[in-house]
């Protein structure tokens, strides 16, 4: 069955001139058995219809490349699609019913999900699949050299965000960890401490921080909040991680992928961005006790002349996974974090839950360093802290999602 936001994706490759003969059938089948009225009104424009029963894709969008009225039309259509497939909201986790036997929703009807701010979301075609895939995890001694490199499994679902763009997100266990530095770990802060013991609920994050495609891909669509650059970095590359947003920036696009895809997605808290970077690691960094340039991108060279300095952002996935089978989380960008600004760890969540009282809410918290970090500012303990207004060509982000 071909579920509205199976069609819209369908929609999408049409309009973008990418369709392909199964998209083509897809919609002439949908179109042969649709008998919904607003959708049959505006199909009209786009299909020729010698008689009722031979309904059929028109020749401007078949043969002759697709025009601007069309365009609009087939828009019209999504919005409607939408507008079905949010009416079946109410039916958890139950296949979506065949376009041609829902109506769309009254105007008054209530959206069912909802993110943290209450922003209405898209309910997902069905739950993601959830795969594993392998990677090599890399441990090296004090001198910096490899002592050990083994395979690892993890699980993970893809967002297909469109254009063939999509988002991996990686499934993180749930499981109690110690946050925070020790008194003896080098080059470390106060307000690294004290150490707590946090206990943290599963969840998805990102394996990777937010790519300038992603990005794209997202501010593209409609605005929520306040409006997002389609180009905001310095740096320029497709899987480059953004930078230069800020942390009100990130919460647009989680807000605006929540609501596209009906998936909560957030910034992740401090305590999960801490949990998933040491991966079950005690270590200042995942791969041991010290850090080089052959796995991070960070400012080698202040500390080793023979270090190699990229003096920018580079791609994401170019150095090997942790032990969750994450990339880059020490150094390449700052990722933003949903914490207010805290001086320490006194009166920390200890369940893994974002930080949002006694603290300076103007500010909020950035993890793992970037290109142009020292050493010390990688360590899977260090923490910084910015306005939340402010954007840099160090600062991006991953994501993290709850499927419950």
């Amino acid at each position: 069955m071909t579920t509205p936001y199976e069609l819209i994706t369908i929609l999408d490759r049409i309009i973008d001139g990418k369709k392909d003969k199964k998209d083509i059938a897809l919609l002439r089948q949908w179109l042969e058995n649709s008998n919904n009225q607003n959708l049959v009104q505006s199909a009209k424009y786009i299909v020729n219809t010698p008689d009722s029963n031979n309904i059929h894709i028109g020749d401007n969008i078949v043969n002759e490349g697709i025009n601007e009225e069309a365009i609009a039309i087939l828009r019209q259509i999504q919005e409607i699609l939408k507008k079905i497939g949010i009416e079946t909201a109410t039916q958890a986790n139950s296949q979506i019913s065949l376009i041609s036997n829902i109506s769309p929703p009254a105007t008054n009807e209530k959206f069912i999900v909802t993110t943290n701010a209450q922003t209405p979301l898209l309910p997902p075609a069905t739950i993601p699949a959830i795969t594993k895939f392998e990677f090599e995890v890399v441990t090296i001694d004090t001198q910096g050299i490899e002592t050990k490199r083994c395979l690892k499994q993890a699980e993970s679902f893809i967002e297909n965000l469109a254009d063939g763009i999509i988002l991996e997100m990686v499934s993180i266990a749930g499981g109690k960890f110690q946050m925070g530095a020790p008194q003896d770990e080098f080059e470390s802060l106060e307000d690294e401490r004290p150490q707590h013991i946090v206990a943290l609920n599963p969840f998805f994050i990102g394996k990777y921080p937010i790519t300038q495609a992603q990005w794209r891909v997202i501010a593209k669509l409609p605005k929520i909040k306040r409006r997002l650059e389609l180009e905001p970095s310095c740096f320029k590359g497709d899987n480059l991680p953004v930078e230069r947003v800020s942390w009100y920036d990130a919460q647009e696009f989680c807000e605006r992928i929540s609501r596209e895809t009906g998936r909560k997605y957030r910034l992740p808290s401090e305590a999960e961005w801490e949990y998933t970077c040491r991966a079950q690691t005690s270590t200042p960094f995942h791969f041991g006790k010290i850090i080089t340039t052959n796995l991070a991108n960070y400012c080698g060279h202040k500390e080793n002349i023979h270090a190699f300095y990229h003096q920018q952002t580079i791609e994401v996935g170019n150095f090997p996974a942790n032990a969750f089978g994450l990339c880059d989380m020490h150094g390449l960008v700052w990722e933003w974090c949903d914490d207010y600004e805290h001086e320490d760890y006194q009166g920390a969540p200890l369940d893994g839950s974002v930080w949002l009282n006694d603290g300076n809410e103007e500010y909020r918290i950035l993890r793992g360093g970037s290109w142009d970090s020292s050493p010390s500012c990688c360590r899977s303990a260090s923490r910084f802290s910015e306005m939340a207004s402010v954007t840099d060509s160090r600062f991006g982000f991953r994501v993290v999602c709850n499927l419950t």
